[in-house]
């Protein structure tokens, strides 16, 4: 199948002076122009948010949501919602761990405290898989309905750099392990308002089908 081309295009509200407190960026398909829902879009600032606890729960043997978004040192609960019992486990350099089959709720959190896309999925159900993205930098945040986003962009005490790395991730790109990084000068920001940049998207995989790549390397065990 033909992949999708997206087309990214930042909306820097920057001065000339200094980096403004906010970016927003939109991010649509190339063909149509088609907004794309779901990109998480990051700058590596150097404000850290504090690390904090969520879920990540099995519903209707699904995970619940497809993608959470974390800072690092964060920890994360996995419960168990559905009647039947889940394997939920990562192969990820991220992080790598192993929920061994269990109903209700673990015991103890997965705590994730370092930066890095880790992929998700049952040993049991096949067709289940998510994502966390786990990030050192409050500038970070998932494209809406419309494929907009705006991030706050914080230097703190720290000298504004000349460049900074844009980074843009969707569960569907051809290597979804990471995001595509792309350099922009605070120059070019100032000057000319908007960014472009091109990525393809994988097409949107059927819920039901043959094992992926991750739950083989399981299997082979």
């Amino acid at each position: 199948m033909k992949k999708q081309t997206v087309l990214l295009m930042a909306c820097c509200l920057i001065p000339a002076s200094l980096l403004a407190d906010e970016l927003t960026v939109r991010v649509q398909l190339a063909d149509g122009a088609a907004p794309v829902a779901g990109a998480v879009v990051y700058l590596n600032t150097g404000s850290k948010p504090p690390p904090v606890r969520l879920e990540m729960s099995q519903k209707d043997r699904m995970f619940h949501p497809h993608v959470l978004i974390l800072p690092a040192g964060s920890s994360v609960d996995f419960p168990n919602q559905d009647n039947t019992q889940h394997h939920v486990y990562s192969f990820s350099p991220a992080k790598t761990f192993n929920l061994e089959l269990y109903a209700d709720k673990p015991e103890a959190p997965v705590v994730f405290d370092q930066p890095g896309v880790v992929e998700l999925g049952c040993n049991i159900h096949d067709h289940m898989q998510a994502f966390i993205v786990v990030a050192d930098t409050r500038a970070i945040g998932p494209t809406n309905e419309q494929g907009e986003v705006t991030i706050a962009v914080d230097f703190g005490d720290a000298q504004t750099p000349d460049s900074l790395d844009l980074n843009i991730w969707h569960p569907r790109l051809p290597d979804n392990t990471k995001p595509v990084v792309r350099d922009i000068t605070t120059a070019s920001l100032t000057s000319a308002g908007i960014e472009t940049v091109s990525i393809e998207l994988t097409p949107e995989p059927s819920l039901e089908g043959p094992m992926n790549n991750l739950q083989k390397r399981f299997r082979n065990l």
